[in-house]
């Protein structure tokens, strides 16, 4: 599984990028699991609006499948899995 994601925004308006391969990663299948527990490919969750949220742009490719979601991390995510997702992601950027 390959995934990209690029945080934006908030207050200090930083940004970071990730790019790697769950193959190659000693965390691989954690991440994996993660993206899953999100419904990575489902509907994507509805964010809140706010200028000074951070913002993500998450793709991911898992064979045949690629799929691309923009949100805003207001800290409330109501989808099961996503806060966690994107906790694992702040770690690695």
């Amino acid at each position: 599984m390959k995934i990209r994601a690029k945080m934006a925004g908030g207050f200090a308006g930083i940004e970071r990028c990730v790019e790697l391969d769950t193959a190659c990663r000693p965390d691989g299948q954690a991440l994996e699991a993660l993206v899953r527990q999100a419904d990575f490919f489902g509907p994507a969750p509805t964010s809140a609006v706010g200028s000074d949220l951070p913002r993500w742009e998450i793709t991911v490719e898992d064979g045949e499948r690629c799929h691309s979601v923009r949100l805003l991390d207001d800290g409330a995510l109501n989808a099961a899995g996503w806060p966690a997702l994107l906790a694992h992601l702040r770690t690695l950027g």
